[in-house]
């Protein structure tokens, strides 16, 4: 007999109690609940909007399966299910009332969530992009090097930060901290933007990495303006926050790229990262 069933929790706190070791044993695969919860967590139930979020787990036989949690209006966050465990967290969501105004999981999830919330809600998917997942294996420095060095940024540079910061997610179209200046300070404070600047002292471009969340930290928010681009300045910058992430201890670097990007795909390769898996975010328009 199943006894499987999807269960609402109340606040990041109860979440990250009830599935904390389930998070845990896979953080790679993890990687986006585990560093999301941990700003929510650190920042408050509003570091990424004005409604709370919403949390939940799957159960069989007392122990977490599975999990998925939501920051309004963002999309819908998922652990990797069966196609079981999908129509039911579909059912579980219609049931309680939530909206999924989208989806981002690994490829095969994602696609069937999609599927089995159009064929509950008549809602039309519309795939938003796809990702792929790396990490990190021999750290290699790129070659041939762009001029310049990398750094630590630091106060003074908090204007520039915030502003790129703004800038990358314009550019990829998505969802970050609703305070860009919040958002500097928390990286700055604990060290955790890099900058590649060229041998005269100008930042051309950023890496900034996560917190350090069950062994893992990952490179996010690689940003060059676009018209210092393709000069290597991204790849040199990635190299060095890569470096800096196992500095700080990390079991696991990871990033993501976009799948649609070849060019960055490239570069990451090329600087020691390895495919882990795909991911797939689609957009849930509602239904008539």
């Amino acid at each position: 007999m199943d006894t499987s069933a999807w269960l609402r929790v109340p606040d990041v706190h109860a979440f990250l109690a009830h599935a904390g070791d389930f998070l845990r044993s896979r953080p790679a695969l993890h990687t986006v609940t585990l560093t999301v919860c941990e700003g929510l967590r650190a920042r408050g139930p509003q570091a990424y909007g004005d409604e709370a979020p919403v949390f939940g787990v799957l159960e069989r036989d007392g122990e977490v399966r599975a999990a998925y949690f939501r920051t309004p209006p963002y999309r819908l966050i998922v652990t990797p299910l069966t196609p079981e465990e999908t129509d039911a967290l579909a059912a579980h969501l219609e049931a309680v009332g939530d909206p999924a105004p989208g989806v981002n999981a690994d490829e095969a999830t994602a696609a069937a969530f999609a599927e089995a919330w159009r064929a509950r809600t008549g809602a039309s998917p519309r795939l938003h992009e796809r990702l792929r997942l790396y990490r990190l294996g021999e750290l290699r420095w790129p070659d041939p090097a762009p001029e310049g060095r990398g750094r630590i940024a630091e106060a003074r540079d908090r204007e520039l930060v915030a502003r790129w910061y703004v800038e990358f997610v314009r550019a990829i179209g998505g969802a970050g901290h609703r305070d860009p200046g919040a958002w500097a300070d928390a990286h700055l404070t604990e060290r955790r933007v890099t900058l590649w600047e060229t041998p005269d002292g100008v930042p051309v471009s950023m890496a900034a990495l996560t917190p350090r969340v069950a062994g893992q930290i990952r490179v996010a928010s690689v940003y060059t303006p676009a018209e210092l681009r393709g000069r290597g300045h991204g790849a040199a910058a990635t190299a060095h926050a890569s470096r800096a992430a196992l500095a700080q201890g990390a079991e696991e670097v990871l990033l993501f790229a976009d799948l649609a990007n070849p060019t960055s795909n490239g570069v990451y390769q090329r600087v020691g990262y390895r495919p882990v898996t795909d991911f797939a975010v689609y957009d849930l328009s509602a239904g008539a």
